[in-house]
């Protein structure tokens, strides 16, 4: 039990750090949400040749979408004839940084290594991009058109909101929503954030594994097939680094992690083709190793336990009172995997599967499109199980279901 308390209390001196500026981070996030829908990323970005390539690094980089939220935008801008370089580039450089990863990355880890996550995202996005549009052939033609669609409610008949219902939606989107998607995600990297700065002794890392190229293929390997989001890394990656793991290491684990998971590699292979993918992947590893190096030599002798916690320059009393807020917030947004997984699903409803469904976010992207359609009264919807159950008072084709599903950019299992 002690064991159990030390790790607790580990954790919560984590998330007492990083509280106020990720609480910071979901407003703006929030804000971006509203006044920049998908459809203006959709307008600037969907089209072919550099510009196309760096306005999607530009753009990817603030916005707070997770690797698997991002596939609906990119699938999006695909249908609207966006170059495959222009997609790869939106793909790595939006799920590896995000508004509320950006000031939590500064909280903890200091204004340098904030700096150097944006700058390396957008980088990487570009040089994917480009190697895309060099090496894939480009057989693509613009064939379907997105209505404009309201984030707010997702009508597409014109309408305009009050100031009210904007705000309303801002910090329904960034401490709902959001916290919906990302909050175990947090909770799991505070977690082993804990159990790491517990269990392992300092300098464990740079005595067994050392501070260079080795340790950083290890990070590289470990990270890029397991799925952590931007922001639940950086416990995480703070806490290896205190116990030896260089800053460079760190780096990769904080760039990889985000950047890649099961689901959007296979989406790249359907999507962009195995040319794109083997791009994709390529550029993450080569791209992350060389800037983790960069990192290192940038570092110098900095003691990274002089850098970890800028939080600290808030008082205790802020912090605690965010800390307890956020942690409050994040217990409320679990609430719907709970409600969602014990929901029984009959045969006489509409069921589809959709394979692609890894996360609230995904859940409330499609519970919002088909909510949008004619008669439909309600959904439920199961993500463990991958299942979407459409309710309506009138009946609705289940091709035009399937139709709505997936232009969000989900793929529907016969």
């Amino acid at each position: 039990m002690s064991v159990v308390i030390s790790i607790l209390v580990e954790s919560f001196n984590l998330l007492i750090e990083m509280a106020p500026w990720l609480l910071m981070g979901f407003f703006f996030a929030g804000v971006l949400y509203v006044f920049f829908p998908k459809e203006k990323v959709t307008r600037h970005l969907g089209g072919k040749g550099l510009l196309s390539v760096i306005k999607s690094a530009l753009f990817g980089v603030p916005l707070p979408l997770c690797s698997c939220g991002v596939i609906p935008v990119v699938t999006s801008l695909r249908k609207q004839g966006a170059s495959k370089g222009a997609c790869l580039s939106f793909l790595i450089s939006t799920p590896t940084s995000g508004v509320d990863s950006i000031f939590v990355t500064y909280s903890l880890l200091g204004p340098l290594f904030a700096a150097y996550r944006v700058i390396a995202s957008f980088i990487t996005g570009i040089f994917s991009g480009l190697l895309a549009n060099i090496f894939t052939k480009e057989n693509y033609e613009k064939k379907e058109v997105v209505e404009k669609s309201c984030n707010i409610c997702n009508k597409t008949i014109p309408h305009t909101h009050s100031f009210i219902d904007k705000i309303k939606a801002i910090f329904s989107y960034g401490f709902i929503e959001l916290l919906e998607d990302a909050g175990r995600w947090i909770i799991l990297g505070l977690l082993v954030g804990g159990i790491i700065t517990y269990f392992i002794p300092e300098g464990f890392i740079e005595r067994y594994l050392g501070s260079g190229l080795l340790s950083m293929l290890v990070v590289l390997v470990v990270a890029i097939p397991i799925y952590v989001c931007a922001t639940g890394s950086i416990p995480i990656a703070v806490a290896l680094m205190l116990k030896g793991l260089s800053a460079g290491g760190g780096f990769i684990f904080l760039f990889a992690g985000p950047a890649t998971n099961a689901v959007t590699i296979t989406v790249i292979g359907k999507y962009l083709g195995k040319k794109s993918l083997v791009i994709y992947l390529l550029s993450i590893g080569i791209a992350s190793i060389l800037l983790g190096l960069l990192l290192n030599v940038l570092w110098g002798d900095i003691e990274i336990s002089k850098v970890v916690m800028q939080g600290k320059m808030l008082p205790m009393s802020i912090k605690l009172v965010c800390g307890w807020m956020l942690l409050l917030l994040i217990l409320y947004s679990l609430r719907g995997y709970v409600k969602l997984n014990k929901n029984k699903i009959a045969m006489e409803e509409l069921i589809l599967e959709v394979p692609g469904m890894t996360c609230q976010h995904c859940a409330r992207t499609i519970e919002k499109a088909l909510r949008a359609l004619n008669g439909v009264t309600g959904t439920d919807i199961d993500i463990k199980k991958k299942l979407v159950k459409v309710k309506s008072e009138i009946v609705i084709s289940r091709e035009k279901v399937i139709e709505i599903i997936k232009s969000e950019g989900y793929l529907i299992k016969k």
